[in-house]
């Protein structure tokens, strides 16, 4: 049975569902929805705060990584207090104090095939990894289990995002034919701190956007930002383009 909004819950949220695209609506959709973020590094942390703080009903977030020292200058949700603890239990903490309304559940493990029912089970993931093997893996996972997909990467003073939709939009591997991403680390080529929060921010909007069901959402379009130039641009995906997941042609 859904959830409906308490007049609390009504009043807390009430700049956003003043918002005619929202609405009470809009704000239950939330209420109701599960999130899942994918990595609680730069991007999930920023991702999860602002999804938490919206009303999201239940999070779910899947990393099997510690805090560290290095992490604090763009991983928001951890302090030095942190350090050595695991990221996925330490962003709890800090979002049920955002937000007791939020259900938050943790996985503290690697992401894998393993995780299909999890995946099945969710309303939106987010993918906030950082390595292309994972972001295959995640998208064939959702275009298996239709569960719709937003992708966010953050290096150095660049960030791109991306939205799939299965049976709605072309997947991430459509995306995926028209380069070989670089599988490079902040270790190895730096990440200005504001980036990742920028991009982590704009995946949970993107997000909020799909489990509102606004219709005019970027479909089969990369989105790019860079920093230093402070462009915004949008890039369509080829007609003709096809992969060998989703066999779009």
């Amino acid at each position: 049975m859904s959830k409906r909004l308490t007049h609390q819950q009504a009043m807390r949220y009430n700049r956003q569902i003043v918002l005619p695209k929202i609405d009470l609506e809009g704000q239950e959709a939330l209420l109701n929805a599960h999130a899942i973020i994918i990595g609680v590094g730069g991007l999930g942390t920023a991702a999860a705060t602002s999804l938490c703080s919206s009303g999201v009903g239940k999070i779910t977030l899947i990393d099997f990584d510690n805090v560290e020292e290095t992490n604090l200058h763009r991983q928001t949700l951890f302090s030095e207090d942190d350090i050595g603890r695991s990221k996925a239990h330490a962003a709890k903490a800090r979002l049920a104090a955002l937000n007791s309304d939020c259900e938050i559940a943790v996985v503290d493990n690697a992401f894998s095939s393993e995780h299909e029912a999890l995946i099945a089970s969710a309303d939106v993931v987010l993918d906030c990894t950082d390595n292309t093997h994972s972001r295959d893996s995640i998208n064939t996972l959702c275009f298996r289990m239709g569960t719709p997909l937003v992708s966010g990467a953050a290096i150095r003073f660049e960030g791109q995002l991306f939205v799939a939709i299965p049976g709605k939009s072309r997947c991430y591997g459509c995306l995926r034919t028209l380069f070989e991403a670089p599988d490079l680390s902040c270790v190895e080529a730096g990440i200005f701190s504001p980036m990742v929060n920028m991009i982590g921010t704009y995946q949970a909007m993107l997000a909020m956007q799909v489990l509102m069901e606004f219709d005019d959402l970027p479909l089969n379009k990369l989105i790019t930002f860079d920093g230093l130039r402070h462009e915004w641009q949008q890039w369509a995906l080829p007609n003709t383009l096809s992969c060998e997941l989703c066999a779009t042609d």
